[in-house]
């Protein structure tokens, strides 16, 4: 058995991880992003792994200063606690090459709106599963799952109605598909979970398999 973690304060997850049926914790990574790549996949995976890592290095770190102060029968405990899953996940949108992060303000989400109406474009998540065992972190699982999405174009008035709302700018290309963006979106290609934050199909799979060999890791 195994405690899971999810390395994120995003609401969204949040809700999409409990589609799961399995309980879990929240403890937010507040590491440094570093980003090495410019490839889309890459970059959501290198991002959940940082996320996920950050907060499993901090559970060892505390774990260890517990063990330290406890006595022998505590430590003793510590060494039968469960194993800990961290899930760290990073979601960008790509159009024509270009990752499209946040809006920075309303002339930035108006340029991504623009690039993105009329055509179709790329929702790209990143997940990483670390396994904290015996004190020591590892990071068993990382993937990135990609989705297609058709926006049909948007008129002037349109975009300018839509980024003069609040949704645009807490989201990676500068909208959000389960909100009053819906309406332009004329279809996906893949996991629709996974353009909101979380491919929840492929996620369950992965953890039912880690499960299965968690405990020969």
């Amino acid at each position: 058995m195994y405690k899971l973690i999810l390395a994120s304060q995003s609401p969204r997850r949040r809700e999409l991880l409990k589609m799961l049926g399995i309980e879990f914790d929240i403890k937010v990574s507040n590491c440094e992003e570093i980003i090495t790549s410019s490839e889309p996949a890459q970059v959501t995976m290198e991002l959940a792994k940082q996320k996920a890592l950050a907060v499993a290095n901090e559970l060892v770190k505390q774990k260890a200063f517990e063990t330290e102060i406890a006595d022998v029968r505590a430590a003793s405990e510590a060494k039968n606690e469960e194993n800990i899953i961290i899930i760290g996940a990073d979601t960008v949108v790509a159009a024509d090459g270009e990752i499209l992060g946040k809006p920075k303000d309303k002339d930035d989400a108006r340029r991504m709106i623009n690039k993105i109406s009329g055509t179709s474009h790329q929702v790209y998540t990143g997940v990483a599963l670390v396994l904290v065992k015996d004190d020591k972190a590892a990071c068993i699982e990382l993937f990135a799952e990609k989705t297609d999405v058709e926006v049909c174009e948007m008129s002037s008035q349109e975009i300018d109605d839509y980024i003069s709302s609040d949704e645009p700018y807490d989201k990676a290309g500068g909208y959000g598909i389960q909100g009053i963006f819906s309406k332009f979106v004329s279809g996906i290609r893949g996991d629709y979970n996974n353009v909101v934050g979380l491919p929840v199909h492929r996620l369950y799979y992965t953890l039912k398999e880690c499960a299965k060999s968690i405990a020969d890791i």
